[in-house]
């Protein structure tokens, strides 16, 4: 059972984390495009190190999501630490992985044939995926604006002290198959990033990394700004939005 309280808890605890992995995000962006920089005498071990530790970087966040999706999964399929800009790009609770597709071509135009063979691949394998857990995602919905959940929801589901407490065999199958789509994407997500840096080169591989958390860290800035623009003009303070631009 999770009330607004737990909710509440379980926001600030995991956002506390968020803006500690942001922090540390930054940190290997600076590494990445100081690599970058020096490409041609950097030794591929180290290029190597820098990529497997950023990778590890990325399966924290994705650790640290799942625990609190364990303990509130609605929370996490509507974060409140992300801005509302972030959360207008989410696909399941996440960016969507054919993304990094479209980042890769950008940040690596020095793809060989056999490179580009084995992305178009995994990028056809992605997408049947991507459309395989939409599916099982929109039947969660059909499910959830079915009669039987909504009279069973509102035949065990009851208001105390003006929280919902949960205590129905219904609510308790929808978080699971909540919690098994969103597992799933994050799978997909992780197992196709590691398959696209594992058909790289050591130098191709940071030039991507630095694009994904370029592009991360820019939509987290762009959605701060949007977010400030509309608390000023809400308190009176007027001022327009910052365009978008080329992101």
């Amino acid at each position: 059972m999770t009330n607004r309280s737990d909710s509440g808890s379980i926001s600030n605890i995991f956002g506390a984390f968020f803006e500690a992995w942001l922090v540390r995000q930054e940190h290997f962006l600076d590494e990445l495009l100081s690599a970058q920089q020096r490409i041609n005498e950097a030794r591929d071990e180290d290029l190597r190190d820098l990529v497997y530790r950023v990778l590890l970087h990325y399966q924290q966040y994705y650790d640290e999501k799942s625990r609190i999706a364990q303990r509130d999964v609605f929370l996490v399929f509507s974060p409140p630490w992300f801005t509302s800009f972030e959360r207008s790009l989410l696909w399941i609770a996440g960016y969507k992985p054919g993304l990094a597709f479209r980042l890769l071509t950008e940040s690596v135009p020095d793809l060989c044939d056999g490179q580009r063979v084995r992305m178009g691949r995994l990028m056809e394998e992605t997408r049947v995926e991507e459309r395989a857990l939409n599916d099982k995602l929109a039947k969660i919905h059909e499910s959830v604006a079915a009669p039987p959940l909504v009279d069973v929801a509102r035949r065990y589901g009851r208001f105390a002290n003006g929280e919902i407490v949960e205590e129905d065999v219904a609510i308790d199958e929808l978080k699971s198959a909540l919690e098994s789509v969103l597992a799933n994407s994050n799978f997909l997500r992780t197992t196709m990033a590691t398959k696209l840096v594992d058909m790289l080169s050591s130098a191709q591989a940071v030039r991507f990394l630095a694009a994904v958390a370029q592009f991360q860290l820019k939509i987290r800035s762009l959605g701060l700004e949007r977010d400030a623009d509309e608390q000023r003009e809400l308190n009176g303070g007027g001022g327009g939005k910052s365009p978008i631009g080329n992101w």
